[in-house]
């Protein structure tokens, strides 16, 4: 196991994680992947050591940037994660490698690096200073002291019999080899020691004006307002009265008058609604009249290009078919006319028995309607009866909720006192660690001071570094320079490439360019006009075309009237079929029994506020028995009806047969 090569692929990985862009897990898998020239003992350790570096790089941060901070002027910047992984196995396996093997990682490594950050970093004045204050912003005081403090100041001693071994290795490499002859060893002569030179005094740095008292934040921040409590006190009072109102108003009925209503008014009620209800005209049909057949005062409607064309490819292409049909007949039966006449006869067969069975599923239609009214009604009734049952067990649930609602309330009573009681002893707790940890801050203040002072000093010196640099470029930027430019047009610039030319070569070639498009413009002007006419041409010629044609067409328009005229005398034909008249019959019938229904509905809801409950139970009982009965001897009629029809259907395709 070579620890070198352990380390360094540690610090490879470092190097290419981006905290940003890249989740831990997935890193640490991908780089397993890369690990397969390891054994499983060395991917482990290299795995264990990238998530525990990641994860911890806040409190590795803090020591590696100090030790810059010290030592930075000797070190380079690559080496940074190499410092981490050392730190890392210093903090938190130490415990578990033992110092033989702690010792064996650190010898593999460059000794003098080495040396430099653990006498860094196991001081105890570094330990207990600098590092223990930045790892309590981290975390809490007590936890860095025990989890990681007290562990390396135990170590501190064991580490510096390290450091002897590895200061002895650092002077062996460096002194030559040993002879046998002692040297003579010479000897400083005896000199005045030059005073040291006084440094200059420093610039006064302007120091920023005094800040300004804020004011404190007042005590009504923190505090819940009063105007809640205010409006559920205004709303449980408001409820109170309007729960007194409505409970006076359920005991005192009205005394003016009694708001039962007599038999006689109610039957004249009925009779009112009946009226007005046989008045109304929902079924009847409204048309403004056939159209002209004939338009006066015809304008002559003005067509562009596409209208023409279009027109013009239309009429073509109904000519074409025309000719295509004709070429047919005459390759076909020798006779047309006759073909024609009987295929007219036939049209007009299947046109009557088209409408006729329009006519029927019209009726049809309309009786299912009324058959889903009927039936939508009854379960309209059904849900009445299940919503007064279901209002009644609300009514039981209401009152067992409010009870039980009573004792919630009163066991959150006691609960929220007993919270209370542990808040006033958890106050007290705080305000005890408040002031343990304004201690601490006042200790730290004083050591922060002294870093406030140096800081100071490096940026004085950092700023006078920059104004100087700021002047002397200034300085050179102040200096002007003094350009001439001669251009002649008839040289080239001088750059050797085969397409470079002078000024006065472009100037003439453009002109040239210019030549060529202007005649070719001509060109293309002249083919536009000759096309311009050519199209003209055609349009007359579909113009003529499109006069034929309308002409044509309005003797066909004619001839379409008359066949409209024989189509209206086979509806009339259709409407005294026998199988419509029975379907129009029943379809009366059912709407008499739905106007029947909803007057026998409306005058039960007024006779069920006078009756008592058991006369409604046993009206409701006999209703349905009725209804029970009429529905019966409806379906039988109906059951009749369809039987008729279907013997008179297949009459008819008997005798279309024969």
């Amino acid at each position: 196991m070579n620890y070198k090569d352990l380390i360094n692929e540690v610090s490879r990985f470092l190097d290419e994680f981006q905290e940003d862009k890249q989740f831990i897990d997935n890193f640490t898998q991908d780089a397993g992947k890369d690990l397969k020239n390891f054994s499983s003992a060395d991917q482990k350790f290299i795995i264990d050591t990238l998530y525990g570096c990641i994860t911890h790089k806040k409190l590795l941060d803090v020591v590696v940037n100090i030790f810059y901070i010290h030592h930075g002027k000797f070190l380079f910047r690559v080496d940074r994660n190499l410092f981490i992984v050392v730190c890392y196995l210093a903090m938190f396996h130490l415990d578990d490698l033992g110092l033989k093997h702690f010792s064996r990682i650190i010898k593999s490594l460059d000794i003098s690096k080495m040396h430099k950050f653990l006498s860094f970093f196991f001081n105890v004045s570094n330990l207990t200073t600098h590092i223990q204050r930045e790892w309590s912003h981290i975390y809490d005081a007590a936890v860095v002291d025990n989890n990681w403090i007290t562990p390396l100041l135990r170590w501190c001693n064991e580490i510096e019999a390290l450091l002897d071994q590895l200061a002895k290795k650092m002077g062996r490499g460096s002194l030559p080899k040993k002879s046998p002859r002692k040297n003579t060893e010479p000897r400083e002569f005896d000199l005045t020691q030059p005073k040291a030179r006084p440094l200059p005094a420093p610039e006064v740095i302007p120091q920023q004006e005094s800040q300004v008292k804020f004011k404190q934040v007042p005590v009504t921040t923190h505090k819940s307002p009063k105007e809640p409590e205010i409006l559920d006190e205004m709303r449980q009072r408001n409820r109170q009265e309007a729960l007194k109102v409505l409970n006076e108003a359920n005991s005192q009925q009205f005394r003016c008058a009694n708001p039962q209503k007599s038999e006689k008014t109610q039957n004249v009620i009925s009779q009112i609604l009946q009226s007005r209800d046989s008045e109304l005209k929902f079924d009847q049909l409204y048309t403004s009249g056939s159209p002209a057949t004939q338009k006066t005062n015809s304008l002559p409607v003005r067509l562009n290009t596409t209208a023409i064309l279009r027109e013009g490819a239309l009429y073509n292409r109904q000519l074409e078919e025309a000719l295509q049909r004709f070429e047919r007949l005459s390759q076909g039966a020798s006779e047309p006319s006759a073909f024609l006449q009987w295929q007219k006869e036939m049209k007009e067969k299947d046109l009557q028995e088209e409408l006729a069975e329009l006519e029927r599923r019209r009726l049809e239609g309309r009786i299912s309607h009324e058959e889903a009214v009927l039936a939508r009604e009854r379960v309209l009734e059904r849900n009445h009866h299940k919503a007064q049952q279901t209002k009644e067990e609300t009514a039981q649930l209401m009152r067992k909720y409010a009870e039980k609602r009573m004792k919630e309330e009163k066991e959150m009573r006691e609960l929220v006192q007993q919270v209370a009681d542990g808040h006033k002893n958890s106050k007290a707790a705080k305000d005890k660690l408040q002031e343990i940890k304004q201690r601490i801050v006042k200790e730290v203040s004083e050591q922060s001071r002294e870093l406030l002072s140096q800081a100071l000093e490096e940026a004085q010196a950092e700023l006078s570094r920059k104004m100087e640099l700021i002047r002397q470029i200034r300085a050179f930027e102040s200096v002007s320079l003094v350009r001439q430019n001669f251009v002649d047009d008839t040289e080239t610039a001088g750059h050797d490439l085969l397409c470079e030319m002078s000024l006065a070569e472009l100037r003439e070639r453009l002109a040239l360019l210019r030549e060529t498009e202007q005649c070719e413009l001509e060109d293309r002007r002249q083919r536009i006009f000759q096309e311009k006419q050519l199209k003209e041409q055609l349009l007359l010629e579909q113009l003529d075309n499109i006069a034929l044609r309308r002409s044509l067409a309005e003797h066909a328009a004619s001839r379409s009237q008359e066949e409209k005229r024989v189509r209206s005398e086979l509806r009339e034909a259709v409407r005294r079929d026998e199988r419509v008249l029975a379907l129009q019959m029943t379809l009366e019938q059912k709407q008499q029994e739905r106007h029947k229904r909803k007057t026998e509905k409306n005058s039960m809801k007024k006779n069920e506020q006078v009756l008592p409950l058991t006369v409604k139970t046993s009206l409701n009982k006999k209703q349905q028995v009725l209804e029970e009965q009429h529905w019966q001897e409806l379906e039988q009629q109906i059951h009749g009806a369809l039987q008729k029809s279907k013997k008179n259907s297949a009459g008819q395709n008997h005798r279309r047969v024969f």
